[in-house]
């Protein structure tokens, strides 16, 4: 069984630069933790490309169990960057199921 895990953030921000800022920076950590997490399979970020209400930011990841998805969440480099995410984001959605 593989746990997919899917999240979606809708930046605060309505300036176009900032927006870029904040979604590379939001990239490249989510992006740096298959290293440090080894319970996470795999990640994929991506980018809204289309302007308007969408959300911009989404999170697809993979995982072997519900228990890996709750060591990953309480590993600390997941907690820096989501400290982060956090501090940017003005709504959020997840979404966990079995594929």
């Amino acid at each position: 069984m593989t746990i997919r895990h899917v999240v979606s953030w809708k930046l605060a921000t309505s300036d176009d630069a900032e927006r870029a800022e904040q979604t590379a920076r939001i990239t490249t950590g989510l992006e740096s933790l298959p290293a440090v997490i080894p319970e996470l399979r795999s990640l994929q970020v991506g980018v809204n490309v289309i302007p308007g209400d969408n959300f911009d930011v989404v999170l697809i990841s993979d995982f072997d169990s519900v228990e890996d998805i709750r060591t990953y969440q309480e590993h600390p480099a997941h907690l820096e960057v989501s400290a982060y995410i956090r501090s940017v984001v003005a709504t959020r959605s997840a979404v966990d199921f079995e594929v």
